[in-house]
């Protein structure tokens, strides 16, 4: 879909998928981040086969936004800051491809948004960029308990450790106008 037509998407992983949709729920132009699946080989992937490495996918979110509010440049450049792009097959203590930091792309504007955002991002790192910036084969998404799972489950150890601390540091990055 491109960036001129009422709503697009954009597909990124970068660790456990609750963190990315938490975050990008709460950015402006963005209309809806659905967790899932994508980046591997098997069809119909559940979360078990997903976290048992059987199936070359990685935890990522689809995300639907206005691209009159916002772009995937501006969603790329946010998604730099959200994780380490710099550890293959980790982010913190969740560790496994599944948690590989990965962009997947839907058409050569996308890619090229992505490699840009990409190359700007470097020099804010000591270590190199691993990012995996691929073509968008298929999205599945996650079952239905892994849904807007930060706003069901506050009170979560995993959303008050990781999700609630991300959220207050991009607080203002995220205001909705």
């Amino acid at each position: 879909m491109s960036e001129a037509s009422s709503a697009c998407t954009a597909v990124l992983g970068g660790g456990c998928f609750w963190c990315l949709e938490a975050l990008y729920l709460a950015a402006p132009g963005v209309t809806s981040v659905v967790s899932g699946y994508a980046g591997g080989h098997v069809v119909d992937p559940t979360y078990d086969d997903v976290c048992g490495g059987r199936t070359g996918h990685a935890e990522v979110v689809r995300i639907t936004f206005d691209p009159a509010q916002t772009s995937h440049r501006a969603l790329f450049d946010l998604f730099w800051k959200a994780h380490d792009p710099t550890t293959p097959n980790r982010q913190g203590a969740d560790v496994g491809p599944q948690y590989r930091s990965i962009i997947l792309t839907q058409s050569d504007d996308e890619r090229a948004a992505a490699l840009a955002s990409r190359d700007a991002a470097a020099p804010a790192f000591a270590r190199p960029i691993v990012t995996e910036i691929a073509p968008l084969d298929v999205f599945y998404p996650a079952e239905a308990y892994h849904q807007n799972f930060y706003a069901r489950n506050r009170g979560y150890p995993y959303n008050e450790a990781i999700i609630t601390p991300k959220l207050e540091k991009f607080a203002c990055a995220l205001r909705k106008p």
